[in-house]
C-alpha cells in the first residue's frame, strides 16, 4: 500500500479514544510502517450535555461532524460505537467492517451494591436511554428514573457523590475502560433488551477508497456483522433513531440465528416483543420481518406517540 500515514476520526471521550487506539494498534500491527494518527472531533451529542439525548434531535448526534471529516478529507476511517450510528449513511461513506463484539449487557451500579431486582423502593436511577427506562420501569414502577448525561467516569462520579441510587451504563464501555469492579450486576438479556448494535464497534469510511477499504477489511468479525446487520436492519424497518425505546438482539448458532425485539411505551405500561429464527443467510431479512410483526402488533402507534411528545425525534 502507498499510503504510510492513516487517519482516524474520532470522538474525544476515553471510551471513544480507547476504541480508536485499539483499530491503530491493530492497524500498525499488521501493516509495519503503517502510521496511524488520530483526529479528535467534538460532535453535537458531546455540546449538548444539559438536555436528554432524545430531546436533542436529528439522528447522528454523535457522528456527524466525524462524517464531515471523512467527507472532506480529514480523515480516512471513522471508529463508531455502533449503538451510536444511524442506519443511513451520506453519500459516498459506508460502514464495511464491524470488529468483535464485547459484551452487549447493560452494568448496573448501585451506591449499597444492591442488584436492580434487591434494590430499595423508590430509589433514584439515572440513564437518559429510553430504552432502558421503558423496560426497566415495566419490572420496577416503583423506581425513579432521572436523566444521566457525560463520559462514564463523569457517571460514576455522579452515583458515588450520592445524586443517584444506581445508574445504568453499557457494559462493553465499562470492561474496555477496565471498570468492572465497579460494576453492582448485569442486567440480561432476558431481563432489559440491549440497544441496536451495543458492545460493537464500526469502522466507516468513503466507499472509493479501495486502498482503505482492503486495509481495514482485516479487523471485520463475521459474526458480529451478522448480528448487527440483523439488529440494524430490525431499527432501519422501524425508521427509529438510536434515542427511541427500540431495542434488538441477534444471537448466532453456526449457520443459524435467533433475533429478538422490543417496543415499549414510555410508561413501560406497554412492551411489544418478538422474536425470530433462521439462517444467518438471511440475517438483514430476518431483522425487517421481525419490525414488520411489531408494527403490525402496536409498535407504530407506540413510537408516533413517542415522537408527538417530543420525548424522541425522528
Amino acid at each position: 500500500m502507498s499510503k504510510r500515514t492513516l487517519k482516524i476520526a474520532t470522538r474525544k471521550s476515553p471510551l471513544a479514544l480507547w476504541q480508536a487506539n485499539w483499530v491503530k494498534d491493530q492497524l500498525e500491527t499488521l501493516n509495519p510502517g503503517l502510521e496511524v494518527e488520530l483526529v479528535r472531533i467534538v460532535t453535537k451529542g458531546d455540546k449538548i450535555l444539559d438536555v436528554p439525548l432524545a430531546k436533542v434531535g436529528g439522528k447522528g448526534l454523535f457522528v456527524k461532524e466525524i462524517e464531515d471529516a471523512l467527507l472532506d478529507g480529514r480523515a480516512d476511517i471513522a471508529v463508531h460505537s455502533m449503538k451510536d450510528v444511524p442506519t443511513d449513511f451520506p453519500e459516498g461513506l459506508h460502514l464495511p467492517v464491524i470488529l468483535k463484539r464485547e459484551d452487549p449487557r447493560d452494568a448496573w451500579f448501585s451506591r449499597d451494591g444492591k442488584s436492580f431486582t434487591e434494590i430499595k423502593h423508590g430509589a433514584k436511577v439515572g440513564t437518559s436511554s429510553l430504552r432502558r427506562k421503558v423496560q426497566l420501569r415495566a419490572k420496577r414502577p416503583d423506581l425513579v428514573f432521572d436523566d444521566l448525561r457525560g463520559n462514564v467516569d463523569t457517571r460514576l462520579r455522579k452515583l458515588e457523590e450520592g445524586q443517584y441510587d444506581a445508574i445504568v451504563l453499557a457494559a462493553a464501555g465499562v470492561k474496555r475502560l477496565k471498570l468492572a469492579d465497579k460494576v453492582s450486576d448485569y442486567i440480561g438479556s432476558d431481563q432489559v433488551l440491549p440497544a441496536v448494535g451495543q458492545g460493537a464497534v464500526g469502522i466507516e469510511c468513503r466507499i472509493e477508497d479501495p486502498a482503505t477499504n482492503a486495509l481495514i477489511a482485516p479487523l471485520r468479525d463475521e459474526t458480529t456483522w451478522i448480528q448487527v446487520i440483523s439488529e440494524r436492519a430490525f431499527l432501519g424497518t422501524l425508521e427509529g433513531g438510536c434515542q427511541v425505546p427500540i431495542a434488538c438482539h441477534a444471537e448466532v448458532f453456526g449457520g443459524t440465528m435467533k433475533v429478538k425485539g422490543l417496543v415499549g411505551s414510555i410508561d413501560g405500561k406497554v412492551v411489544i416483543t418478538g422474536e425470530i429464527e433462521g439462517i444467518t443467510a438471511d440475517a438483514k431479512a430476518l431483522g425487517v420481518e421481525l419490525a414488520k410483526d411489531l408494527l403490525s402488533r402496536g409498535a407504530k402507534e407506540i413510537l408516533d406517540e413517542v415522537y408527538a411528545l417530543g420525548l424522541a425525534n425522528r
